[in-house]
């Protein structure tokens, strides 16, 4: 199941902050997700979320197409709430209050990923198969 990496650049000095605002944040109302069409389109099994410095981290392991993910984060309440909250300790101030810019700065906001390696693709576990 692959990781995607979302970036936001924060204010340093406020990891205590934004560690409370990530802390109290609601869910997402069901990790299933769908595409544009309203067919299944993945599933979401879990997040983590990273801060050092000016640099937040959210990390998403999920499953399917990973496009639809930002569409359905989207529409979540509990995201909305967040960013509202996150706005002040944002070292860049952007707009997410719409599903297509958030959309756009998910999009852009996603590293590249360079490696994924599980217990799946080790070599040891590839013998022993």
């Amino acid at each position: 199941m692959p990781y995607a990496a979302i970036t936001y650049r924060v204010k340093p000095g406020h990891e205590d902050e934004i560690a409370e605002i990530f802390a109290g944040f609601r869910r997402v109302d069901t990790p299933d997700f769908a595409d544009e069409a309203g067919e299944a389109a993945g599933r979401l099994l879990g997040t983590a979320v990273f801060v050092k410095d000016d640099v937040l981290v959210r990390v998403i392991h999920y499953a399917g197409d990973f496009a639809a993910i930002a569409r359905h984060m989207a529409a979540q309440q509990g995201v909305h709430l967040l960013e509202e909250k996150l706005a002040p300790f944002l070292a860049e101030e952007r707009d997410t209050r719409s599903a297509p810019d958030f959309v756009t700065y998910f999009r852009n906001a996603t590293m590249r990923s360079i490696a994924q390696l599980t217990v799946d693709t080790h070599p040891a576990t590839a013998e022993a198969s």
